[in-house]
């Protein structure tokens, strides 16, 4: 496969590594992205362990919560000022309470809202304000007690970023503590046992290629392994993060010093993981000079 100037790019912004060596991850790999990453990590080259997209949608994230149901909502727009408009934000908060009686996003699009589909309000408020928007996402959670937690709010009850948290026990004020940390931590998965096993065993094979670069014994990679998916668990799990709160306890403890049991968190963030293709400027006037 042909390594483009692009693919260099792109494998450069999402890992810090330099040019030759984003090049070479990528001729080694047969031009496979996420295989290069790994490639860059194994030989200690990529400075970060995940890659990081470009989120240039804009829009707002609702959450709504009525007793032991709370749903968080991500309408998107095309630019940050109509995420700005009342009228925007009206239509946001209006489908955000739609969303406690549906079960997913299709079904929200198909749901009656002052006698339009909520598919329907969104094309006439496309055609209103002459911006495309999309209804993109939807998360559900319930629970004995449900927060919810707004990052950067435009208005009450949405903003940049939604959270949601379900638990047994404890008050409002340990939910809202958890959800803040949620906000800014933005854990994969509340506990080990609901961690995607693929992404767990792609880590380990990582973490296996980077330690058999130091040359050591098998037997001395194995308990070096142990250690560093610990490591990574205390990372990415919710409950065996450090609580931002108090650092000294993690989530889990700290939930139990409340007298609380987490059962679950939804995390929604404006425009996450959706990249818009970018031109430089040059680019640009000579397409323009072309046609």
């Amino acid at each position: 496969m042909a390594i483009t100037a692009a693919m260099v790019k792109e494998l450069r912004d999402s890992t810090g590594a330099g040019m030759m060596d984003a090049k070479k991850a990528l001729t080694e790999t047969d031009g496979d992205m996420e295989a290069a990453v790994d490639w860059l990590r194994t030989k200690g080259l990529a400075k970060a362990a995940k890659k990081s997209g470009r989120t240039a949608a804009e829009g707002l994230v609702a959450v709504v919560v009525d007793g032991g149901t709370g749903v968080a909502v991500e309408v998107n727009s095309e630019t940050d000022f109509v995420g700005k408009n009342a009228e925007f934000q009206d239509m946001v908060s209006g489908i955000a309470k739609v969303a406690l009686g549906a079960d997913d996003v299709e079904g929200l699009k198909a749901a009656d809202m002052g006698g339009k589909t909520v598919a329907d309000v969104v094309t006439d408020k496309i055609a209103t304000i002459g911006e495309n928007m999309s209804v993109r996402r939807m998360a559900k959670l319930t629970g004995e007690t449900v927060v919810s937690y707004v990052h950067n709010a435009a208005a009450p009850g949405m903003g940049k970023i939604g959270v949601l948290v379900a638990m047994t026990g404890g008050d409002e004020a340990f939910g809202k503590q958890v959800a803040m940390h949620i906000a800014a931590v933005n854990p994969a998965s509340l506990s080990e046992d609901d961690l995607d096993a693929a992404v767990v065993e792609k880590e380990k094979q990582v973490q296996m290629d980077i330690a058999r670069e130091s040359g050591k014994p098998e037997a001395v990679i194995e308990k070096m392994i142990v250690g560093r998916m610990k490591k990574y668990m205390s990372e990415v799990t919710l409950l065996n993060q450090q609580f931002v709160v108090n650092p000294d306890l993690t989530v889990a403890k700290a939930a139990e010093e409340a007298g609380a049991t987490i059962t679950g968190f939804a995390r929604l963030e404006v425009g996450e993981g959706i990249e818009v293709e970018k031109e430089d400027f040059a680019a640009e006037v000579a397409k323009v000079g072309q046609s």
